[in-house]
């Protein structure tokens, strides 16, 4: 038996159960509307009592509508129906509604009670936006991916990166895996101490500590399955909040090549170099030279410059030794410093300076080159003063410059040359017409009357 409701108590019922109710007869006339109260965001609707339904409908909701009024005023309706339609009102702003359609006992009277949808679609919204960030997120770590990939076949160097915590391999290149034995695929996720003899739980620790110690060096260590020594070269990061190690592994005797070839290369170069080459203590005492500061020096042996200080061998003596270690230490090297080094009985030549701090042994080194040449070039350039003639023994000591000084340097030095001999071409084919001279020139008559003065020309074509 169903009891009975005040209808005091009917809009409170209703309201209670769904956000928007609405009364309405089968031709789609609104009787009464019902708000929910805890829905205050679908404001008043009290202006659609008593109008038609249909005018605050969207147009694609009214087809749903039409069909349900008919089927309820044919009387075919006996079970609840659901419909999702789209309302505006007067402000023109639109909002779903999902109703259920029910018969209210008198004929022709129809109760709709409507969820707002607003909340699902917000919600339905962010989940799309969502998606889509995690597709375009999915793409950039794809795209991470790739690139790690081929970085780390692309590489020289056999890299290996092993969780911290476990001890365990989180991924190896294939130099890497050449060096332990088996392939990748099969060393992921073991232990990485045990593929190497000795004592391996001390090698995960060490490892640790000399990653931790930039002063550290790498860690040497054997493979178990081919017995390579190898060195070990440690460096730790934290990614995700979890420490990862990343391990370099070089072959001892590949390593042991290269240092062997370099260490005979740089030692004929120091010995046979162009380049003076000396080394000094924190005070700049030399302890060692090659031959060829021997030569610029006019010293027989080392014994006589060894012991000695370098500013003995430098025309402004302690002050440009001073400003060389000064500098040096402070950058730890110094490109160029020109001075003139003053050898063993008095004579002097221009020299270029280059300086590097040696923190290992706590001296430094010094590269000198010889730049006598270039004082040879600055004295073609100045023999011919301004004003003055070119004379052939100039020219001749531009041609003689070839090969003895970089091509800029001749042609600044040969540039008053050329210019002279162009003039004189000129005049000569322009039959001393100074006016056909400036227009094949290209020159004012001023400036041609400049430079005929300038190369003592103007004396001799007036005449």
């Amino acid at each position: 038996m169903t009891p009975p409701i005040a209808p005091e108590h009917f809009n409170d019922i209703v309201a209670a159960v769904a956000d928007l109710a609405i009364v309405l007869d089968c031709s789609g006339k609104v009787q009464s509307v019902v708000v929910n109260p805890l829905n205050p965001t679908l404001g008043r609707l009290d202006h659609w009592k008593d109008r038609d339904i249909r005018e605050f409908m969207a147009v694609d909701s009214l087809n749903k509508l039409e069909r349900q009024l008919e089927a309820y005023r044919a009387g075919e309706k006996d079970v609840v129906e659901t419909i999702e339609v789209n309302h505006y009102d007067n402000a023109n702003w639109v909002f779903p509604i999902r109703y259920t359609l029910h018969r209210t006992g008198q004929e022709g009277i129809i109760l709709m009670l409507g969820r707002d949808l607003r909340p699902i679609a917000k919600l339905q919204h962010r989940l799309v936006k969502a998606q889509l960030a995690l597709e375009k997120d999915y793409d950039t770590h794809r795209d991470y991916e790739t690139r790690y990939r081929v970085i780390m076949e692309a590489v020289r160097d056999a890299l290996v990166l092993v969780e911290v915590a476990t001890g365990r391999i989180l991924d190896i290149n294939t130099s890497a895996a050449q060096i332990l034995g088996p392939d990748p695929d099969t060393l992921i996720g073991t232990a990485f101490t045990q593929e190497f003899g000795g004592r391996r739980g001390e090698l995960l620790e060490s490892l640790l500590s000399s990653a931790a110690d930039d002063t550290a060096g790498a860690i040497p260590a054997e493979t178990k399955r081919r017995h390579k020594k190898v060195m070990i070269d440690p460096t730790v990061f934290r990614a995700a909040g979890d420490k990862t190690l990343l391990c370099r592994i070089e072959a001892t005797t590949n390593a042991g090549g290269v240092a062997a070839e370099l260490g005979q290369s740089l030692a004929v170069l120091y010995r046979d170099g162009a380049d003076a080459v000396v080394f000094t203590d924190a005070s700049g005492t030399i302890r060692t030279c090659n031959e060829r500061f021997l030569s610029l020096c006019d010293a027989g042996q080392i014994a006589v410059v060894k012991g000695k200080s370098l500013s003995d061998f430098l025309a402004r003596g302690s002050v440009d030794l001073k400003v060389m270690l000064d500098n040096t230490a402070r950058t730890g090297r110094m490109r160029v410093h020109a001075t003139r080094l003053e050898g063993a009985h008095g004579a002097q030549l221009s020299v270029e300076i280059s300086a590097t701090h040696l923190p290992g042994t706590g001296g430094f080194g010094f590269v000198i080159r010889d730049t006598s040449r270039m004082d040879v070039v600055r004295d073609s350039v100045t023999a011919v003063p301004a004003g003055g003639p070119v004379t052939d023994e100039a020219m001749r000591s531009m041609m003689n410059l070839v090969g003895a000084a970089p091509l800029r340097d001749i042609v600044s030095a040969a540039n008053d040359v050329i210019e002279k001999i162009c003039i004189e071409t000129a005049v000569e084919m322009a039959d001393n017409n100074r006016v056909a001279v400036a227009d094949m020139l290209g020159l004012s008559r001023q400036s041609l009357y400049v430079k005929l003065r300038k190369y003592g020309m103007l004396a001799k074509n007036d005449g």
